[in-house]
């Protein structure tokens, strides 16, 4: 795995950027401090690690295709179940990776030293309602208005053309967690903005399937719902798509990757 950062994401001149070997003065495209983010990401781990292997199991599949991935323009694709619960066992596992995990996040070792380039898409509304989502923000959260969903309710307003942009600007610097749906809703439909992104980046895209997080937590995935309970992760191989598809058959193809088809039994009722 590549794991020289690019000097220009520094706070320091840029010869003098090379020999910031600790990444002490290392920041992101958006000018926050990655040692501060190293810091928040730890303690946020070490109090939730035991969600994940105490109270309830994570299996985890797939991490060898983590393993060589490059440092930046890699995009994780994932259908969605709660809304933080999920995006903290990625965080989890992908500091584990670092430290050459296979498939266990155990001992959490990872934790004193953690990867700090990785970012996830996510609903302003979600992050400004309250202090524990403010907090879960500055740990790498691209905010983005949804267009067609705001409070629990269906709205149509306008893109914002901004998120594009940030979610660019996230993929030069680190990895980059997106749900394409845009809700924990099961089978809800893949939005097209995921296949624009493919489009105009051309990143590397990580399927991941998940489930047994809605079973276990509430819908933020701060509360426990059922303890006991067997949390799946499954990364799959990086997908193989050409930017020049068009957007509806990336859309598609998305929606296959990450298994959100509409099961034939659960049609016949709709």
């Amino acid at each position: 795995m590549n794991t020289k950062p690019p000097s220009r994401f520094s706070y320091l001149p840029r010869p003098l950027a090379a020999i910031d070997f600790l990444g002490l003065f290392e920041r992101d495209p958006f000018g926050n401090s990655l040692f501060v983010r190293r810091i928040l990401i730890s303690i946020l781990g070490w109090i939730t690690y035991f969600r994940y292997t105490l109270y309830n199991r994570i299996r985890i599949e797939g991490m060898e295709h983590l393993a060589d991935l490059p440092m930046n323009n890699v995009l994780f694709l994932s259908n969605h179940q709660t809304y933080f619960a999920d995006v903290i066992a990625f965080f989890h596992i992908f500091c584990a990776v670092k430290w050459n995990y296979r498939n266990t996040i155990f001992p959490p070792f990872y934790l004193l030293a953690p990867r700090a380039r990785n970012y996830y898409v996510a609903a302003s509304e979600t992050m400004k309602g309250g202090l524990v989502p403010r907090i879960f923000a500055l740990g790498g959260a691209i905010t983005v208005e949804r267009s067609w969903r705001a409070k629990g309710q269906d709205v149509q307003r306008e893109v914002d053309r901004s998120a594009g942009d940030k979610i660019v600007q996230a993929l030069e610097h680190g990895w980059v967690v997106s749900f394409p749906q845009g809700t924990t809703s099961p089978y809800a439909p893949v939005r097209k903005g995921t296949a624009h992104i493919l489009k105009d980046t051309n990143p590397i895209v990580v399927p991941i399937v998940i489930n047994g997080f809605r079973r276990a937590f509430d819908k933020k995935g701060l509360r426990f719902k059922k303890r006991n309970t067997i949390l799946s992760v499954t990364f799959k191989p990086p997908m193989v798509y050409s930017a020049d598809e068009s957007v509806e058959a990336l859309t598609d193809r998305v929606r296959d990757a990450i298994e959100q088809n509409i099961p034939k039994e659960k049609m016949t009722w709709m």
